[in-house]
């Protein structure tokens, strides 16, 4: 009885492993391909974590930006259109009914200089309701001198921490505000020209509102800006601030005069516009990184078919197949990839969850500031590792890694062990 001759190795056997890896393990004549081999691991890790990194900070950027806008300027804004709004307090209370409405509070908004004996500076004053201010949280939650207490019959305002110390001034202080249109007189309109103590500061951690907005008590406000009893806007904050077209729905559907709805996207598009598109444009810059890292496998291995001729000539004869052939070259190749990919994704985590620690090391050792808010909005680096994204970077080299090793692998599985070793 015939014995059945094998017809080759189970795929992805020990073998095939094994001379996979003994391929990797260049000696002093492979050493130039062991060298593009190395760039191309470090291509990846570095191609992968850098994709994490800066797409983790601009998440942190968005987010971050996000909350301390909209958590200080509301989600959707009502104003009157045919006459002033003075019946703003039946407005308010029948937004506060509204379902998801967590906030809606009328306001006086306008600008004027404020001043102190050392410096001054262009401000918006906002008028509140004492018992609306303590229920915005970017205010409430970050007073850090002064207090609220008692905040519409105190007669005084309450401002950002940068304001504070641009004016050098502190609670207890005299801040001195101008606003152009005060008092008409027979020669015109002169400025109104006021000073009130400053009650409380506070901090939101973005530079453009601690330093340029100021608080003080609606009624206060309505007398300072010459307002009759009406507000130029009831700011409305919802429970999710992306269920804004039902809220504008139901507003619409409630309030009976004639009223304008905006909400903070229509304010916001043109900047959160941008940001989205920069990440994208990062991402497509940063993934050439992984690309240029795939092509140098490609070359790598192509060179090591190359030298290896011999080699896959003697392994064919004896016995093994194309497609033993084949798999080994594939998971040399994938080896380089899926350790770079690994290495990458654990360094890029790594420096995304530290990202601010590291900044900080890096600008106390430099003496210089690497992040300066008043450029950047923001008082520290933020950074939000997506798991979603972080699984897309991850797949994609991966698989750019693997069709790297196709075409090296089937050019070494169709070499003709006849030809490689004629003249041998």
């Amino acid at each position: 009885m015939a014995q059945e001759v094998p017809t080759g190795t189970r795929p992805f056997s020990l073998f095939e492993w094994m001379v996979a890896f003994r391929y990797l393990r260049a000696r002093r004549r492979e050493g130039f391909i062991s060298v593009i081999a190395g760039f191309s691991f470090i291509g990846i890790m570095l191609g992968v974590a850098t994709l994490i990194i800066v797409l983790s900070v601009m998440n942190g950027f968005r987010k971050e930006l996000l909350d301390k806008i909209v958590g200080i300027n509301g989600h959707i804004f009502v104003a009157g259109i045919d006459k002033p709004m003075t019946d703003y307090a039946e407005i308010t209370d029948v937004l506060n009914r509204i379902p998801g409405v967590k906030l809606a509070f009328p306001m006086v908004e306008g600008q004027a200089l404020a001043s102190s004996p050392a410096n001054a500076g262009g401000v918006l004053v906002r008028g509140v309701r004492g018992k609306d201010i303590e229920r915005i949280p970017s205010i409430a939650n970050n007073i850090r001198a002064g207090s609220l207490d008692d905040f519409d019959n105190r007669g005084g305002v309450a401002i950002g921490r940068r304001l504070a110390e641009n004016l050098f001034i502190r609670p207890g202080d005299s801040i001195t505000l101008t606003a152009p249109r005060g008092a008409q007189t027979p020669f015109g309109t002169t400025p109104r020209i006021k000073s009130y103590p400053v009650i409380a500061v506070y901090e939101v951690g973005m530079s453009e509102f601690d330093s340029a907005f100021v608080y003080m008590p609606l009624i206060e406000a309505q007398a300072y800006f010459n307002r009759d009893g009406d507000v130029n806007v009831v700011e409305v904050f919802l429970d999710n601030a992306d269920r804004i077209d039902p809220a504008k729905a139901a507003i619409d559907a409630n309030i009976e005069r004639p009223i304008l709805v905006t909400d903070w996207r229509m304010r916001n598009r043109t900047f959160f516009g941008v940001l989205e598109v920069e990440r994208n444009v990062m991402f497509l810059i940063l993934t050439l990184i992984v690309l240029v890292a795939a092509m140098n496998i490609i070359s790598g291995l192509i060179m090591l078919v190359k030298d290896k001729s011999n080699d896959i000539a003697i392994l064919r004869t004896m016995g093994a197949t194309k497609g033993a052939i084949m798999r080994v070259f594939l998971i040399t190749g994938a080896a380089i990839g899926v350790a770079g990919t690994l290495a990458g994704f654990l360094l890029g985590l790594l420096i995304s969850l530290n990202v601010e620690s590291i900044r900080s090391f890096i600008s106390r050792m430099t003496n210089t500031n690497l992040f300066p808010a008043e450029f950047y909005f923001l008082s520290r680096l933020p950074s939000v590792v997506d798991p979603r994204e972080v699984a897309v970077v991850v797949t994609m080299a991966l698989v750019l890694s693997l069709l790297a090793t196709l075409y090296p692998a089937w050019r070494a599985a169709k070499l003709d062990p006849v030809e490689a070793l004629r003249y041998e």
